[in-house]
């Protein structure tokens, strides 16, 4: 009984992973999960011992990454919801196998990526099975996470010591957007063991990067630097967007999806309204394409936007587009729906982004684009690194939505 009441407790908004009844068969879910079980096994197969997790491709081919990222937890997660919307035994086993290799990085304390490496996959694999094993790695990855939590600051450090674009200025306690993410990993923990801190840092980590992480406008930025000394903020910038005062997409998605978790897990109503509020920029920016996949940075290229890096606006015919940024917006849209009062209006999006990224200009054909879902995915184009590829958390986030889409359509 115990174990049933865990499972119901540890909602992470999707379906219930049943196979669709006729009535209730989706094309667009059925043909997701269809091409996820064809690619998703080729990259199984090509990596036989679970030492590589696949990330992105590079001159067409598949291109993996041993424990020392931060991206290596989707490749499970993926395979967990596969699992999840089949059922079927042999996904499940698989899952497994690709999961535990990672129980070393629950002790990783270097950076605060530890949420989406071991929530994603052990977070998955102990939702989808109950196992006790899990549980605790989940609570020994919140240990290592809240390691990084200042009280100065009331922030978790996202990354080490970095200096910005312009060279000059030193980031000493560097915040980035992304971190929001990860919160889920405390919020989980700080339920499954009764212990209050854990959510108290992760709202700490909330409300301090509410107040100083979004314009008026709520577009936010990706980077606040702290003065690890007072707390104070010292720079607000972009490491991955195009200029400092700019709104890199997948920044702004990492916002939404945050946020609505945010309140998901405490019911807080500023976090509801912040959700709402960096949702609205999204949807009524002048800059988002009608098909709904956003440019990599709604200001690519504006006027009155300066990049501090070596931008070439030769060297692209179009602004790239991000359809990492939109699967993520997606799977952030269908769970606000569920909370904010008029929820149509973001499932109405969610579904229009979830259309377009399941048509053949988003969506690979089978044994094509390095056994990756999603194609038109940008990384860090500042670095020139992963500019049009797949990406392995587009994909994640791209199951996920549909996933929800089928819960909250139903």
């Amino acid at each position: 009984m115990k174990t049933k009441i865990i499972l119901l407790s540890f909602v992470i908004s999707l379906s219930c992973g049943c196979r669709p009844a006729m009535s209730e068969r989706s094309p667009m879910i059925e043909n997701g999960f269809r091409l996820a079980e064809q690619q998703l096994s080729r990259q199984s197969e090509r990596i036989p011992n679970c030492d590589r997790f696949p990330r992105t491709i590079k001159d067409g081919e598949l291109y993996t990454t041993r424990m020392t990222d931060w991206t290596e937890g989707f490749f499970p997660g993926c395979l967990w919801y596969v699992y999840e919307y089949n059922k079927e035994e042999s996904w499940k086993q698989v899952a497994i196998r690709w999961t535990e290799p990672l129980e070393p990085l629950k002790e990783l304390t270097g950076q605060h990526d530890i949420g989406f490496l071991i929530y994603c996959s052990f977070g998955n694999a102990y939702r989808l099975t109950g196992d006790s094993r899990y549980r605790n790695i989940l609570i020994e990855a919140a240990k290592s996470l809240a390691s990084r939590f200042d009280e100065k600051t009331g922030c978790i450090k996202s990354w080490n010591y970095k200096k910005s674009w312009n060279g000059k200025d030193e980031w000493l306690f560097p915040v980035i957007i992304n971190n929001m993410m990860n919160l889920e990993l405390l919020y989980f923990v700080s339920k499954e063991t009764g212990n209050p801190q854990y959510a108290a840092i992760a709202d700490s980590h909330a409300e301090t990067t509410l107040r100083n992480q979004f314009r008026t406008d709520y577009g936010c930025y990706h980077v606040v630097n702290y003065n690890p000394e007072d707390g104070t903020v010292l720079h607000k910038a972009t490491y991955q967007g195009f200029a400092d005062n700019s709104v890199w997409a997948r920044g702004q998605a990492y916002a939404i999806y945050g946020y609505t978790m945010a309140y998901r897990e405490t019911k807080r109503k500023e976090y509801l309204r912040t959700a709402m509020h960096a949702a609205d920029f999204w949807l009524s920016h002048p800059n988002l394409p009608t098909d709904g996949i956003p440019y990599w940075d709604f200001n690519a290229g504006e006027e009155g936007y300066i990049p501090n890096w070596n931008y070439d606006p030769q060297r692209f015919k179009s602004v790239p587009r991000d359809a990492s940024a939109a699967a993520i917006a997606a799977s952030a849209f269908l769970e606000l729906s569920a909370y904010a009062p008029e929820g149509e209006r973001y499932f109405k999006a969610a579904e229009r982004i979830l259309q377009s990224l399941s048509s053949p200009a988003y969506l690979a054909q089978p044994g094509t684009n390095g056994y990756f879902l999603l194609k038109h995915c940008v990384g860090n184009l500042p670095n020139n690194e992963e500019v049009d590829v797949p990406l392995v958390y587009a994909d994640y986030y791209y199951l996920e939505a549909l996933l929800r889409y089928k819960k909250y359509k139903n």
